[in-house]
């Protein structure tokens, strides 16, 4: 595996949507490694945005309010960092459908002007971005490779794979160094906790705790990726890192799937109390429901030699003793 501690010693980072759930991750680990993080926020809260997420490491980090949206702000951040994590987004795909213009300006506009920024300013910068298993609709085969036909159900789906788009033309075009990782289903600490609308895992998790019934869509056997924030930062690491791969897409998973309802169970066990009541699927679900999805990691493993180690049950557990610590920061 690459020395990540090695590598990002004393190089400059710019995280956009930084105190966010991922990329708040992200800085704790950078400041491990004697990075000087930069941390670009928006604050909106709705996207989880939290100041909480940065406690330990407030003075250790340069935090700037901004929005990746303004084109100036972001020249002037990209101009002298080495590597960039392009986390800042709209993140919820079932908003989307009720704001696509609001998703658009966001997820389009926004690595836009990010791309745009470095081509002027920084073209040698190492940008990464996250993208997700939303870009690629109804699944044709598994397990999921890169190559998967990219056919997106909803309207984040659709602007994400747009992300995609401008990374590789951005590349192809100007030469920028860009890489591209399609994460599964993330979760855990520091994650967004308000509402349902970005991990299930994390919502079902608080619904446990306040032992409320947590209603499931249809039997529960869908299979799903699920994916701990400590692997996901070891494989975004590992693409910041890697610069002699560039243009590439990378998946981002745990590469075992788990039936929903074994999930649900996992997280009312830790907790120890919550039920599970399952309901019909609403009549328009069917739109944007993907079906059974299992992933191929090889190609990360292969490259950088990363494999995620956090099994469900271990992450569901750090989940829930951190939330019952910091539960004022987060409900």
């Amino acid at each position: 595996m690459i020395n990540l501690k090695e590598h990002y010693f004393n190089k400059k980072v710019l995280i956009t949507g930084g105190l966010g759930f991922i990329g708040s991750n992200i800085a704790h680990k950078l400041v491990e490694f004697n990075s000087k993080v930069t941390i670009l926020d928006a604050q909106f809260a709705l996207y989880g945005g939290n100041k909480s997420n940065l406690r330990g490491i407030e003075n250790k980090v340069e935090f700037i309010t901004g929005d990746i949206r303004n084109f100036r702000l972001m020249e002037k951040l990209i101009e002298d960092k080495d590597i960039i994590f392009n986390l800042g987004a709209q993140v919820s795909y079932i908003d989307s459908i009720d704001i696509p213009f609001e998703d658009m300006d966001i997820n389009c506009k926004g690595s836009l002007i990010v791309l745009d920024s470095c081509r002027h300013r920084n073209p040698k910068a190492r940008i990464v971005f996250p993208s997700s298993r939303m870009v690629l609709g109804k699944i044709k085969y598994s397990p999921v490779d890169e190559n998967h036909p990219t056919e997106p159900l909803s309207i984040y789906g659709i602007h994400k794979l747009t992300g995609e788009k401008y990374h590789i033309a951005y590349n192809k075009t100007y030469g920028l160094n860009t890489v591209i990782l399609r994460i599964t289903n993330p979760y855990g600490i520091r994650q967004q906790m308000k509402h349902s609308k970005y991990s299930l895992v994390g919502w079902f998790l608080r619904q446990a705790m306040e032992a409320k019934t947590i209603k499931i869509f249809g039997d529960g056997n869908q299979l799903r990726d699920y994916i701990y924030v400590d692997d996901i930062v070891q494989g975004i690491l590992c693409a910041g890192a890697d610069n002699k791969k560039t243009c590439e897409i990378y998946n981002l998973g745990f590469g075992k799937s788990v039936k929903f309802r074994d999930m649900i169970e996992i997280v009312i066990d830790t907790v120890g109390q919550g039920k599970v009541e399952y309901v019909p699927w609403p009549a328009d679900y069917e739109h944007i429901e993907t079906g059974d999805f299992e992933i191929s990691i090889e190609k990360a493993k292969k490259d950088w030699d990363w494999k995620p180690s956090i099994e469900l049950i271990d992450g569901v557990r750090k989940m829930y003793k951190y939330y019952k610590k910091y539960q004022s920061l987060y409900w």
